[in-house]
C-alpha cells in the first residue's frame, strides 16, 4: 500500500501536467468566457478623468452602444494596445471609451499626452472597485455594450487589427442590425 501511494500521486501529477500542456494549445487564454456576456453591465458612476468634478454613470451612457477598454499607465501590454487603438478609432464604430484602472490621475494624464489620446471619452476607477463588478482580470480588456447598457463581448488582452477585424466589427455591425 505504501508503494502504491507515491505512484497514484506521481501518475495523477502527470496526468494533471498533461490536460495543462493540452488545454493550453487548444484554448486562447484571452477568450475567457464572461458571466456577463448577455447582462446589464454593472451599476457605476465614475468620476472623468482630469475632472473629478464630472461624473458618468452607467445610466449616462445608455443609448449608443460603446466599447469600453480597460487601460493603466503602468500596463505594458497596453502599450503594445494603444498604437493600434490610435489607428482603429475612427473606424470601430462606436464611441471608444477609456476606463483607467488602479492608475494615478496625473501618470495616466501624462501617459495618454505622451502616446496620444484615442478616446472620446475616460473614466477613472483610481481603487478598482467598480472593475471587480465587470470582472477585470487586468489591463487590458475591453467590452462591448449596446445601446441597451447589455456587454455583448469581452477581450481580455491587447486588441489586434485582425481582433478588430475579426471580433469587435462584426459584432458591432450586429448591433446596428448590419449582417453580422
Amino acid at each position: 500500500m505504501s508503494r502504491a501511494l507515491p505512484l497514484a500521486i506521481f501518475l495523477a501529477l502527470v496526468g494533471l501536467f498533461g490536460f495543462g500542456i493540452w488545454w493550453n494549445a487548444h484554448h486562447d487564454p484571452r477568450e475567457v468566457p464572461s458571466p456577463l456576456i448577455g447582462k446589464p453591465a454593472p451599476a457605476f458612476d465614475l468620476p472623468v478623468l482630469g475632472d473629478p468634478a464630472q461624473r458618468v454613470s452607467k445610466a449616462s451612457m445608455l443609448g449608443k452602444p460603446y466599447l469600453l477598454n480597460v487601460f493603466a499607465s503602468w500596463c505594458f501590454a497596453c502599450r503594445d494596445e494603444h498604437p493600434v487603438l490610435m489607428a482603429e478609432a475612427q473606424r470601430l464604430g462606436v464611441a471608444l471609451v477609456g476606463y483607467n484602472y488602479k492608475d494615478e490621475p496625473a501618470d495616466a494624464q501624462r501617459w495618454l499626452a505622451q502616446f496620444g489620446n484615442p478616446y472620446g471619452l475616460v473614466i477613472a476607477d483610481r481603487d478598482g472597485r467598480t472593475a471587480i463588478d465587470f470582472g477585470v482580470y487586468g489591463a487590458p480588456e475591453t467590452f462591448l455594450i449596446d445601446a441597451q447598457g447589455v456587454i455583448r463581448y469581452k477581450r481580455i488582452g491587447a486588441l489586434t487589427p485582425q481582433v478588430i477585424a475579426e471580433q469587435i466589427e462584426p459584432r458591432v455591425r450586429a448591433l446596428a442590425g448590419g449582417a453580422p
